[in-house]
C-alpha cells in the first residue's frame, strides 16, 4: 500500500525586543506577545555571571502575519524609561559568543598574508 506524505513548512519568526525593563521575565514577556497571537517561545536574556536581565530577549511566533503586527504594535511603545525596540531577528551565521576566549583574548588570525592557498 502506498502512502502519502505531505509536509508543511512550518516558518517561525524570532523577533528581536529590545529596552525591556530589567525586572521583566520571560512569562511578562510572553504575556505581552500574546495579545498579537500565538507564542512560540519568549526568551529574556539573562547575564550568566549576576542571573540579571540584560534588557533584550527574543520571541518566536509561528504565524508570520501576527509577528508582524507584534512588530508594529509593540515598537516604540515605553514599558519602562526606555521605548521598545521591536524589529524582526536578523541570522546570525555561526552563533556562539562572538570568537572571544577565555580571559577577553582574541583568537589570532590564522593567516597573516593575502596571497591565495592552494
Amino acid at each position: 500500500m502506498d502512502k502519502l506524505f505531505t509536509f508543511v513548512k512550518i516558518t517561525i519568526m524570532k523577533i528581536f525586543v529590545a529596552g525591556l525593563p530589567y525586572d521583566l521575565d520571560d512569562a511578562e514577556l510572553t504575556e505581552i506577545f500574546e495579545k498579537f497571537g500565538t507564542i512560540a517561545s519568549a526568551k529574556v536574556a539573562m547575564d550568566r555571571e549576576t542571573g540579571k536581565s540584560k534588557g533584550f530577549g527574543f520571541v518566536e511566533m509561528p504565524n508570520e502575519e501576527e509577528a508582524k503586527e507584534a512588530i508594529e504594535g509593540l515598537n516604540d511603545i515605553s514599558l519602562g524609561k526606555k521605548p521598545l525596540v521591536v524589529k524582526a531577528a536578523e541570522d546570525r551565521p555561526g552563533g556562539g559568543s562572538g570568537g572571544s576566549r577565555p580571559g577577553g583574548q582574541s583568537r589570532p588570525p590564522r593567516f597573516t598574508n593575502n596571497r591565495p592557498r592552494f
